[in-house]
C-alpha cells in the first residue's frame, strides 16, 4: 500500500509516528512523509486522488496539517482518523458540546472568546480550570483558585485565542490515560498535569469495566479509530478531561506494530469509525490485561480493524477517591 504520513515539525524526531513509519517501511509499504509545517504545499495539487491509499496525520492542534487532510479527505480520499472527527476532538469546546450531549461523563464547560469575559463565571464554580481550546500536550493549562486569582492570570491568557473552563474536579492528582488502538484498550496511570510530581512514573494499570465502557463509547461518539482519553477518578465517578486523536501510545506493548496494523487495516477498509447517536447501540470489549501483540503481519495479509464493543449506556459511578488539596493558581 501507498500511505502518505503528515507530520509536523514538532514530531518530527518522536517514536510516535516514526517507528510505525519505518515498520510500514519494513513490511513492503511505501510511506511518503510531507511536513505540512515547514512546506510551501501547492494545495490544488499536492492532493492527488488515488495517488495514496490513506492518509494519516500527527499533528499538533493548532498546525496546518488538518487542513491538508480535510482536502483529501474533500477529495474523497480515506484518512486516519475521520478529518472531522479530528476536528472535533482538537476543538475542546465543540468536543465538550459533542461529548456531553451524547452522555458522556464531562464537566460543565464554558468557552469564551476573550480571557476578560471568564469573569461572569459563577464564584461558586471555583476552583477552575483555564486551557486553551485548541491546546495539547498539557500547553497553558491553568488551575484557578478564586476570581481574585483569575484577575492576575488575564494578562497571560492574552494571546491564547479561544479558551475553555471546567470546574475542578478532585481527584488522587493521578490521570487515567487509556489508549484505544486495533479494537483493544490499554490503561497507565499518570501524573496529572496540576500536580506535577517526578516521583510518579507512567505505568500500566488494570482497566476497569467501568472505564473501559467510557473509553470504548468515546470512540463511537467521535467517530475515532485511533485515539486516547484522559480520565479522572472524581468523588462522583470517572470523569473525561480530554481526548486525543493519534496520542503517543505510551506503553502499549508493541505500539508501533499494533498502529502499524491499526493503520493497514483502516486503509483496506476505506475509513473507521462514525459518530453514532448516544441512543443507538454503542460497540463493547474491556480487558484488564490485554495480551502480547501477535507477531507482525506481512504487507499481504494484513486485516481490517473493527471495534468489537457493545456498551451499557449509563454508566454507574463509582466510589469516591481520596480527594486532595489543590494548589490553587498552578500553571503547567
Amino acid at each position: 500500500m501507498r500511505l502518505c504520513f503528515l507530520v509536523e515539525e514538532h514530531y518530527r524526531h518522536d517514536g510516535m509516528p516514526n517507528e510505525v513509519i519505518g515498520q510500514l517501511t519494513a513490511w513492503g509499504h511505501r510511506v511518503d512523509v510531507v511536513r505540512p509545517g515547514g512546506s510551501l504545499l501547492r494545495m490544488t495539487e499536492v492532493v492527488d486522488t488515488g495517488a495514496h491509499d490513506a492518509w494519516v496525520l500527527k499533528t499538533v492542534s493548532g498546525g496546518p496539517g488538518l487542513t491538508l487532510l480535510e482536502a483529501a479527505a474533500a477529495a474523497g480520499l480515506t484518512t486516519v482518523n475521520d478529518a472531522r472527527s479530528i476536528r472535533g476532538v482538537r476543538d475542546k469546546a465543540l468536543a465538550a458540546a459533542i461529548g456531553r450531549g451524547r452522555g458522556l461523563p464531562l464537566p460543565p464547560t464554558y468557552a469564551v472568546a476573550r480571557p476578560e469575559s471568564l469573569r461572569e463565571i459563577p464564584a461558586a464554580e471555583y476552583p477552575l480550570v483555564v486551557k486553551p481550546a485548541d491546546g495539547s500536550s498539557g500547553r497553558a493549562v491553568h488551575l484557578v483558585s478564586s476570581p481574585e486569582r483569575l484577575e492576575t492570570l488575564l494578562p497571560v491568557l492574552v494571546g491564547e485565542g479561544m479558551l475553555i473552563a471546567q470546574p475542578y474536579v478532585p481527584n488522587s492528582g493521578t490521570d487515567i490515560k487509556v489508549y484505544a488502538v486495533g479494537g483493544e484498550l490499554f490503561a497507565t496511570e499518570r501524573c496529572s498535569p496540576l500536580h506535577p510530581d517526578p516521583a510518579v512514573r507512567e505505568r500500566r494499570v488494570p482497566l476497569s469495566s467501568e472505564v473501559a465502557a467510557i473509553a470504548a463509547q468515546v470512540g463511537a461518539v467521535y467517530g475515532l479509530d485511533l485515539y486516547g482519553v484522559d480520565v479522572l477518578l472524581g468523588p462522583d465517578g470517572p470523569v473525561v478531561v480530554d481526548v486525543n486523536d493519534f496520542p503517543s501510545f505510551r506503553q502499549v506493548p508493541d505500539a508501533a506494530a499494533r498502529v502499524a496494523r491499526a493503520v493497514l487495516g483502516l486503509a483496506r477498509a476505506g475509513g473507521g469509525a462514525t459518530a453514532v447517536p448516544a441512543t443507538a447501540p454503542l460497540p463493547v470489549s474491556a480487558a484488564p490485561a490485554p495480551a502480547p501483540a501477535p507477531a507482525p503481519a506481512p504487507a499481504t495479509t494484513a486485516a481490517p480493524v473493527t471495534l468489537p464493543y457493545t456498551l451499557p449506556l449509563s454508566i454507574p459511578a463509582q466510589s469516591p477517591p481520596a480527594q486532595i488539596s489543590a494548589a490553587a493558581g498552578d500553571t503547567v
